[in-house]
């Protein structure tokens, strides 16, 4: 989903769930992964691209070693997602789109991000003046995030993984 959607908060909650079951975890969040691994990467659609593909790449390692790893990240463009999802086995990877309206997301927007990028301060801002490709079959779909609680929307994730 867009900057905003709730995909952090959700991962948060998920992760203390799967806690709370004696899983072991690891959350990788777009803040985080901008501010080390992927620090040189700007937000052109090639960079966005890259960024995604690292992550990717050291959600795969950290499966390998047994981890549940929850990744909120604004992915924009469904190839990325594919690369991604071909480095994994069948139901390894999961992936849940939090369906938030854009302009819910710009309402919620304490860091005035979708502010700058209306003011042209922020170039190829996802949602603005860069796409966002909706994914067309995401295992789970929060459909409107905004009405829904986060604890509704972290239930359906556990639903799903344990039916799986």
């Amino acid at each position: 989903g867009y900057s905003g959607a709730g995909k952090s908060s959700l991962a948060i909650e998920v992760e203390k769930k799967l806690n709370a079951l004696g899983l072991k975890t690891s959350n990788l969040d777009g803040d985080t992964v901008r501010n080390g691994l992927c620090k040189d990467l700007g937000f052109s659609q090639q960079d966005r691209e890259e960024n995604i593909r690292r992550i990717g790449h050291a959600a795969q390692q950290m499966v390998q070693a047994n981890l549940i790893v929850l990744c909120a990240f604004i992915s924009p463009f469904r190839g990325s997602r594919d690369k991604v999802r071909a480095l994994f086995q069948t139901g390894q990877f999961i992936e849940v789109f939090v369906d938030t309206p854009l302009a819910v997301c710009e309402k919620r927007d304490v860091k005035g991000l979708y502010q700058k990028a209306r003011a042209g301060e922020i170039k190829e801002f996802t949602g603005i003046d860069s796409p966002y490709e909706k994914p067309l079959k995401p295992e789970i779909h929060i459909y409107d995030a905004p009405n829904l609680l986060l604890e509704q929307s972290a239930q359906q994730v556990m639903q799903y993984l344990s039916s799986t």
